[in-house]
């Protein structure tokens, strides 16, 4: 893509906090791949990282202890959620000098600020399932939905 241009359609120059993001609107964050802003968005609301943060808050888990309690997740997307949660100063882990080796997550400070942001996520989702399953009814009934806007 070429330099100072985006996808989105109402695109306008600026920077957020410091950052080289431009944005088109206080409420939207830049489409384009190389923002800093959309890799942490894209990296704390993927589904793993979400079910990983709210688990964490409740206490100090082992990865085996994840692992079990995370239905569907593979060995393999547990540990790179949780490098990539750690590395973003999110999770901290413990490696206890011990035989067999044990390891701990916990959140951190930072980490436990994010999750008041995901339990209103869950708190709004909760109130509003109803609604957005009698949506999901309603527009699955039509005949022949509408195409979808470019």
């Amino acid at each position: 893509m070429e330099e100072g241009t985006s996808k989105s359609p109402t695109h306008a120059g600026g920077t957020v906090g410091g950052s080289s993001c431009e944005w088109s609107d206080a409420y939207q964050w830049d489409t384009r791949e190389d923002c800093e802003v959309r890799q942490i968005l894209d990296r704390i609301a993927d589904k793993w990282s979400l079910l990983v943060i709210a688990l964490l808050d409740e206490r100090r888990m082992r990865f085996t202890e994840l692992r079990r309690e995370i239905d569907g997740v593979s060995q393999r997307m547990l540990t790179v959620t949780l490098r990539q949660l750690e590395r973003d100063g999110l999770v901290h882990r413990t490696v206890h000098p011990v035989v067999p080796p044990r390891v701990d997550y916990e959140l951190t400070p930072l980490g436990s600020s994010l999750h008041e942001t995901v339990q209103a996520l869950v708190s709004w989702t909760d109130a509003h399932q109803r609604e957005i399953a009698a949506a999901r009814s309603s527009y699955d009934a039509r005949k022949t939905p509408e195409p979808a806007a470019p």
